[in-house]
């Protein structure tokens, strides 16, 4: 990103980094950490993204989000504003089938659009 901000490129590129599960908060007997789906962290920056901030919370323990969750659906949402791609939309396919790229009517995440 470093790199991009200094070429100037950074505000014409979106960097997402994410996974689609975290690890557990806890140490396992095998001392490892096993997948958990109930928190995790998503890096998004530069692309117009209003950086700086964090969204949501978890417990003390970070076993469960707490304030502000955010839906995969929310996430996908804010990358097609700015990406200018109407996700409302429904498309077709070749054979005429519709499909909606988003399911569900979700909002994107407000508090990353600048």
């Amino acid at each position: 990103m470093e790199d991009l901000a200094q070429r100037g490129m950074l505000e014409n590129t979106l960097v997402i980094a994410a996974t689609e599960f975290g690890r557990t908060p806890e140490i396992n007997v095998n001392a490892g950490r096993d997948h958990w789906p109930n928190a995790f962290s998503i890096v998004v920056a530069g692309g117009g993204i209003q950086g700086g901030r964090v969204i949501g919370e978890t417990d003390r323990n970070c076993f469960a989000v707490t304030e502000r969750p955010v839906r995969v659906e929310e996430l996908l949402a804010t990358v097609y504003v700015k990406l200018g791609i109407d996700f409302g939309k429904v498309y077709r396919t070749p054979i005429g089938r519709p499909v909606k790229i988003i399911d569900e009517p979700f909002e994107p995440v407000r508090e990353l659009l600048a």
